[in-house]
């Protein structure tokens, strides 16, 4: 198989012809067809998430067929349209397992990142996180609905049911979340980097009603706001912008340090949560909402060789949408 692996953090990713792998017991094998680009695998690649596994094949957000079963795996069959996320094995018996909260597991692996993943033609996964997807639709299109989408999804739902919602960094996550939120009946407020026209015309074109720099107030008080860019100096400007009581959710894995900031921003029972990984019950009720809401991705394909490409331009805040990569 063909894949990109990564070295060491902070390198380019190298171009390898591989053996084509085996699954183990209780695995599956997928051809890749489409493998989205997420901000988790630019951490990664950096070196600002640790000890990744090396040489490592990033990627969590697959879209494939499945092409081979090993002996005793009878929750899928070949040729099947699925989907691998970035949540790939969890123990099953640790304390947070046994209470429903298998994304905070004491002994995870994660796809991309602890096990190989999708910058490739072929991708293994355990056969009970792969994900069934419908037989018809667009590879490309639905691979950023393994990750942006699912994340997405678990920060509106942590967010809470406040009608009047910001969202900080309106990329591949929020571009998804977006058009959920509009469904639902949600006022949006999108901020982006300082003189991005283009994003906050994308946020409008999306269903926000107001579109502003990430350093600008909003016409009127948040309920909640949910924070993807990675940018710890918007904690304290999104608890300023919400309500009394009002909620500020941070969803990435990993963000720069938060300022120092007043408590009078925290006080009147404002909260500030953080949002871990992802479960499969998550995605089961994710996948049972995208066509009811109609949701639409913005993907930017890329062959699999200019995957560093693709990073650069997630890197550089010139895309739009979600980058994709298509072996």
């Amino acid at each position: 198989m063909h894949a990109m692996r990564l070295i060491r953090p902070g390198e380019q990713l190298i171009m390898a012809d591989l053996a084509d792998p085996d699954p183990e017991p209780g695995q599956v094998r997928v051809r890749v067809s489409a493998c989205g680009v997420c901000r988790t695998d630019l951490h990664v690649v950096d070196g600002e998430l640790p000890d990744p596994k090396l040489p490592l094949i990033p990627g969590h957000e697959i879209v494939g067929r499945v092409d081979r079963l090993s002996p005793g795996v009878d929750t899928l069959r070949i040729g099947q349209r699925v989907g691998i996320p970035w949540l790939g094995f969890t123990c099953s018996v640790c304390p947070y397992c046994t209470r429903g909260q298998e994304n905070l597991c004491d002994r995870p692996l994660f796809t991309g990142y602890t096990r190989d993943g999708g910058y490739a033609t072929h991708a293994v996964a355990d056969a009970r996180f792969v994900f069934p997807l419908p037989a018809e639709g667009d590879d490309v299109a639905t691979a950023p609905l393994l990750c942006a989408g699912l994340i997405g999804w678990r920060s509106l739902r942590i967010a809470g049911d406040g009608k009047k919602l910001g969202l900080y960094g309106f990329g591949a996550a929020a571009h998804i979340i977006a058009q959920v939120a509009h469904w639902q009946g949600r006022q949006i407020f999108a901020f982006t980097r300082p003189g991005d026209a283009g994003a906050q015309d994308f946020a409008r074109s999306l269903g926000a009603s107001w579109a502003g720099a990430s350093d600008q107030s909003p016409p009127e008080a948040l309920d909640c706001a949910i924070i993807f860019a990675p940018v710890g100096a918007l904690v304290p400007a999104a608890l300023q912008a919400v309500r009394k009581g009002g909620r500020v959710v941070c969803a990435g894995i990993h963000m720069s340090d938060i300022p120092r900031f007043a408590y009078r921003l925290l006080w009147e029972e404002r909260q500030i949560v953080s949002v871990a990984n992802l479960t499969r019950d998550d995605a089961r009720e994710f996948f049972g909402i995208v066509a009811q809401a109609g949701i639409i991705t913005e993907p930017v394909a890329y062959p699999l060789a200019q995957a560093n490409e693709a990073l650069g331009d997630l890197r550089s805040g010139r895309l739009q949408g979600a980058a994709v990569l298509v072996p």
